[in-house]
């Protein structure tokens, strides 16, 4: 479960629930259906087996994973290996085809082509009002090896969340997550282009681990599902730290939707379940839905979200890079040690003009490329923006 990061183009579990013995609880009403079998990080009923929690029909998580799998294979197409580019891998496939290894080792297209379909690059959204790659980033992939680790990763972790909360809460939780993930990753990675839906995806993971505090009385093996949760977490946090993975994506999303799941994934507490569903329950002291601890971790969840965002978009639209104010975050994304280098690769490129033609030579890669200017006086950017597709 990676975000992907490239040169710019144009540069890079059933937990069971145990039952509570109090003056207000009864036996359930009518026969109980048989217990379901156990799976991971699933709270149950209170006693009797009976399911007081609704269960939903996943439809929305597929549907998300079609379309990934779509516009992986329309970037394909626009990418047109063939026409573009001088060699290609498995070029049975037409315009199918990969882009050479060596260029990118996922099986996928080039970086200008990820451009062209709405990939995350800061330039553009700073400089040419572009705010909208903030979420059409997270619906791109690098390569077929990258887009089926996240729609497994999305299957195993997301169908789980629509059946327990619905394709509502799940789907503003994914997509909410992903705008959080790429807007850190503008914030520190400002020099390539990056795409993968891993910050949605670290989203849902950050909303199970907000679900599983919030919902906390609703759970037999608090101590074992918590820390198998924050296992998995740190794992897939570490492997960010790798280079070309967008770890700040990673971190981004998490933590949207780990406050996201304080918002949308409260459950009410087992108290109030157990009086609901039991003989006795309508002659019992009325208990209050949720606890105290949950209506606060909503409103604080609520305000620190939309301070985060507000505060985010202001500083990122203004071009500010926040590794100029943090000298060591950016070890959260990548830690150098003797196997691999976190520095991006510079681009060089030698050029000569003739009129509108400018003739250049990308120093890295040796590519070479007549363009044609719109005037005979490019701007720097212009002519940066030039080698930056050049050397991708």
């Amino acid at each position: 479960m990676e975000r992907s990061t490239a040169p710019a183009p144009g540069a890079n579990v059933e937990i069971k629930v145990h039952p509570r013995r109090g003056d207000n609880v009864g036996r359930p009403v009518g026969p109980p259906p048989p217990r379901p079998s156990a799976a991971p990080f699933r709270p149950t009923a209170p006693r009797g087996g009976y399911m007081p929690f609704k269960r939903w029909g996943p439809w929305l998580v597929p549907s998300f994973v079609v379309a990934n799998i779509a516009l992986f294979v329309v970037t394909m197409f626009v990418n047109d290996c063939p026409k573009n580019s001088g060699s290609c891998l498995a070029r049975f496939l037409g315009r199918f085809s990969f882009q050479p290894i060596k260029e990118n080792p996922l099986l996928g297209p080039s970086s200008s082509a990820l451009e062209k379909m709405g990939a995350l690059e800061v330039n553009k959204v700073v400089h040419k009002h572009q705010a909208w790659r903030l979420l059409s980033c997270i619906w791109l992939h690098a390569g077929v090896f990258h887009v089926l680790a996240n729609i497994l990763s999305l299957l195993f972790i997301g169908i789980r969340l629509e059946q327990d909360f619905g394709f509502v809460k799940i789907g503003l939780l994914y997509v909410i997550s992903g705008f959080g993930g790429s807007l850190l990753s503008a914030l520190f990675i400002q020099n390539g282009i990056s795409v993968g839906a891993s910050g949605a995806l670290f989203g849902l993971l950050g909303g199970m681990l907000s679900e599983l505090i919030t919902n906390w009385t609703l759970y037999a093996n608090k101590v074992a599902a918590l820390l198998t949760l924050v296992f998995i977490i740190v794992v897939n946090l570490a492997v960010g730290i790798l280079p070309h993975v967008d770890n700040f994506a990673h971190i981004g999303g998490f933590i949207s939707g780990f406050l996201l799941g304080f918002i949308f994934l409260v459950r009410p507490q087992f108290r109030w379940i157990s009086q609901r569903y039991t003989s006795q329950g309508r002659m019992a002291t009325p208990i209050s839905k949720h606890k105290t601890y949950q209506y606060a971790l909503w409103i604080l969840s609520l305000i620190l979200l939309t301070v985060g965002f507000i505060l985010g978009l202001i500083v990122l639209l203004q071009g500010v890079n926040l590794n100029d104010r943090c000298s060591w975050c950016h070890y959260l994304s990548c830690v150098p040690i003797a196997h691999w280098s976190c520095k991006s690769q510079r681009e060089y490129c030698e050029m000569t003009q003739s009129g509108n033609q400018m003739n250049m030579t990308c120093e890295s890669n040796g590519r070479s490329n007549i363009f044609q200017l719109p005037d005979s006086n490019p701007s720097q950017v212009q002519v940066q923006e030039l080698c930056r597709k050049l050397c991708s």
